[in-house]
């Protein structure tokens, strides 16, 4: 087996006593959005318990793909090197209709970028990684073999019984986050249910162990003479270890097809008649996938706030599920570290939950587009498909539609949050999108190190100056972090152009970025003197033609903690 779970014991722990003080936040579920939260709330400084049904992370590859996004999340919860080396990078795909190419796309790559637009990595591996690191962390604990049963909520505490090996235990908490997955025991606990639409087509998906020659891209057969009528997605991943989805037919028998058996003569007619196969290769796990575009109506319920899969659901093509989930993660941990910190108005999570409910409207939005082309549900819809498919030979026009819109994080420009841009006919980014992140040099004594923008701001806010007059950026940053803290810091950072650029009085406050190549200058459209203020989840707050026009940070302050404009 390329990957064996760790197993881990339960650890007894008694009941909490109804005159004790309640535990300050609960994350139910150990997948990776729920291990990434906890994660980043104890880095903020509250103290997290992860409840999680089973005794090890999941097996098998699951969510494979992370999007640069997604790194740059990890990277803010100091696990992004190890990600980034476990991983494989790509950049491109190729789709095939029977035995002829119709596609073939890069992602959006430009010199600067710090990272490639996306990286394989198992979901197995992935977690492992995190509880590893929560291992090695203060304030965190996963609590394993810890089934919750439901939770009540009363007098601003949550209760939540649990099954454990030893018997039922209870638990009181101010906060309770519900990761729990597409089967949320949490939200089944309250009553709630997932609104939206089910696709009929339904996939097997498996890891094969497979020494292959092919590149690390994603590729797709529609019709494939190998298996008529079906569609099938290769993905290469670390340890010579393949993902292989293929659909099943509308008159296929799930329980039938999902023998391992049927599994391999399927698989093994495909690579025969791909590469004339040779290879050996053996079958490490396999599941049955059905697309799902559902999400809750909202993700906050009193003191219960769901995330990842507990609070939407979206079709696997376009690889939206785990990176939107950990989207999730990285708002939901500094919303509520502010609001358990005592600065911000429970207001913000109302915030947070309108933000990531639209989020999953943009993702769906995408995402169905794909789906409705990967599994077509009627027969108007297979037949267009296929006449594209069979077009796109001679006519390039119609091939983008057979693009698979590959995952880029949402933006957050309807958000109460955002502030309106104060330049007019301001270029991208746009107050509310995620911030571009490209390379710069940093001012390090003796010199210049290389860095980025994501690390110079680490996971506070950040205001950031294009070529700003020394120590204009001092004051405001100092009085904005006097309020915020202490779940956020606020950073100050100012571009210059090298040795054009002399600062004559030392300014400690403000980080120096040596932007000589104008990588950040041109990924922001910025013009010298714009100032930028950046959340902690790398989402353009605001941006401003000068120092002079942020106004009081006092201002600025209250708008954050109160959850935005009214």
């Amino acid at each position: 087996m390329y990957f064996t779970p760790r197993r881990y014991a339960f650890t007894p722990f008694p009941s909490s006593p109804p005159d004790a003080e309640p535990e300050t936040a609960v994350v139910v579920g150990a997948g990776p959005v729920g291990l990434a939260l906890a994660l980043g709330l104890s880095r903020r400084g509250v103290p997290v318990t992860v409840l999680e049904a089973g005794d090890s992370v999941v097996y098998g590859s699951r969510a494979i793909c992370l999007s640069r996004h997604s790194l740059e999340v990890l990277e803010r919860l100091g696990v992004g090197e190890e990600f980034a080396e476990r991983s494989l990078p790509w950049t491109s795909g190729r789709s095939f209709h029977r035995d002829a190419e119709v596609l073939s796309f890069e992602m959006p790559h430009v010199d600067g970028d710090v990272r490639t637009p996306m990286v394989n990595l198992s979901q197995s591996v992935a977690e492992q990684i995190l509880v590893d690191e929560i291992g090695r962390t203060d304030s965190c604990t996963v609590r394993w073999q810890c089934r919750v049963l439901d939770c009540t909520e009363q007098d601003g505490v949550v209760t939540v019984r649990i099954a454990t090996p030893e018997g039922q235990r209870e638990l009181r908490t101010r906060w309770l986050i519900a990761a729990d997955g597409a089967r949320s025991t949490v939200r089944e606990s309250l009553g709630l249910h997932l609104n939206g639409t089910s696709y009929e087509g339904r996939y097997v998906i498996a890891d094969i162990h497979w020494r292959s020659p092919l590149p690390t891209e994603r590729r797709v057969w529609f019709d494939p003479p190998s298996n008529p009528g079906s569609t099938i997605i290769l993905h290469r991943q670390p340890d010579d270890i393949w993902r292989v989805d293929y659909q099943l037919g509308p008159d296929d028998d799930p329980e039938a097809e999902i023998a391992e058996q049927r599994i391999r003569d399927r698989i093994t007619r495909h690579l025969d008649w791909l590469l004339g196969n040779t290879e050996p290769w053996t079958l490490e796990w396999s599941s049955l996938y059905r697309a799902h575009s559902l999400s809750l109506d909202s993700y906050r319920h009193g003191r219960v706030l769901f995330a990842g899969d507990a609070a939407h659901l979206v079709p696997i093509f376009g690889v939206r599920g785990l990176n939107s989930g950990l989207e999730d993660a990285d708002t939901l941990a500094w919303t509520l570290a502010s609001v358990v910190g005592g600065t911000a108005d429970p207001a913000l999570l109302d915030t947070y939950a309108a933000e990531r409910r639209e989020a999953w409207r943009q993702n769906v939005e995408q995402a169905e587009k794909s789906t409705l082309f990967m599994t077509p549900g009627t027969h108007g819809y297979a037949m267009t498909r296929d006449a594209v498919l069979t077009l796109a030979h001679r006519r390039p026009v119609l091939r983008h539609l057979i693009n698979p819109r590959q995952s880029s994080a949402t933006h957050s420009r309807a958000s109460p949050l955002t502030c309106a841009a104060t330049r007019d006919e301001s270029p991208d980014p746009v107050p509310g999108d995620p911030i571009p992140d490209r390379a710069v040099l940093a001012e390090s004594a003796p010199g210049q190190v290389p860095s980025s923008v994501n690390i110079e701001r680490g996971s506070d806010f950040t205001v950031l100056g294009v070529r700003t007059a020394p120590g204009a950026l001092t004051d405001f940053a100092q009085s904005l972090r006097k309020r915020l803290a202490p779940a956020v810091g606020v950073r100050a950072l100012v571009t210059h152009h090298g040795n054009g650029h002399e600062r004559a009085i030392p300014c400690p406050e403000e980080r120096l970025l040596d932007d000589s190549a104008g990588n950040l200058e041109s990924a922001f459209g910025a013009e010298p003197g714009e100032v930028f203020v950046i959340r902690p989840d790398g989402l353009l707050l605001g941006r401003f033609p000068g120092p002079d026009h942020l106004g009081a940070p006092e201002e600025l302050a209250d708008h954050i903690l109160q959850g935005g404009s009214r």
